[in-house]
C-alpha cells in the first residue's frame, strides 16, 4: 500500500521507537495505524464538496513540505499537526486517540503525542500527490465532486480502494471500529 509505505519510508522508525520507549515493530505498527486513521479521515471529509476544497487548500499550505529522504522528527511542527488533526476530527480528536491508544497491539504508544507528528507529514505527502493531478483537473476544469473528485481518487488509493466509497482496509478492525464509530457507520 503505497502511501502508507510512503510514511513509513520518510519517519526514521528506529528513532521514534526510541522517542517512544518501543521497539521498531511496535513503532512501525503505530505509524501504520496513525497514518491509516489520518488518511482516513481525511477521505471521509473529501466526500462532500466544501471538506474536499478545505484539503486542496490545506494541502497548498503544506506542498514542498516533505522532500524524498527521511524526514528528521524534530523539524515537524507538532502545532501545526495538532490543528490539521482538529480540522479533520473536529470534536471527535480525543475520542480518536483514546481509540486509538486502547489497541493492545500499540499500548505503549501516545498517539496524543504521535499523531500531531504523523499529520504534517501525511499532508506533505499527499500534497506532494496532487501536484501532477492539479494540473490535470484544472484544465479539464473539474469541480470538487461529491464523491472528492481527483482527490477521493488519491486518498482511496494511498488507502489501497480506488475512490471514496469503499471502507478503508488499513489498520485492520480497530480503525473500522474508530472511525465507524467516529462517522456513524
Amino acid at each position: 500500500m503505497a502511501g502508507l509505505e510512503d510514511i513509513i519510508n520518510m519517519l526514521p522508525i528506529d528513532e521514534i521507537a526510541s522517542k517512544f520507549g518501543v521497539d521498531r515493530s511496535t513503532a512501525q505498527q503505530a505509524i501504520q495505524e496513525g497514518g491509516a486513521t489520518i488518511l482516513s479521515g481525511l477521505q471521509y471529509n473529501a466526500q462532500t464538496p466544501e471538506g474536499a476544497s478545505a484539503i486542496e487548500q490545506a494541502l497548498n499550505k503544506h506542498a514542498g513540505n516533505v522532500g524524498d529522504g527521511t524526514i528528521d522528527i524534530n523539524s515537524i511542527d507538532v502545532n501545526d499537526g495538532g490543528s490539521i488533526l482538529g480540522k479533520i476530527f473536529g470534536q471527535e480528536k480525543q475520542d480518536v486517540v483514546q481509540a486509538l491508544n486502547q489497541e493492545q497491539r500499540t499500548a505503549s504508544i501516545d498517539f496524543a503525542k504521535l499523531l500531531p507528528m504523523l499529520a504534517p507529514v501525511v499532508m506533505g505527502i499527499l500534497a506532494n500527490k496532487m501536484k501532477p493531478n492539479q494540473q490535470v483537473e484544472q484544465a479539464q476544469q473539474q469541480q470538487p465532486q461529491a464523491d472528492g473528485g481527483m482527490l477521493g481518487t488519491i486518498l482511496g488509493g494511498l488507502l489501497g480502494g480506488g475512490n471514496t466509497q469503499q471502507q478503508p482496509q488499513a489498520g485492520g478492525g480497530m480503525l473500522g471500529s474508530i472511525l465507524g464509530g467516529l462517522f456513524g457507520r
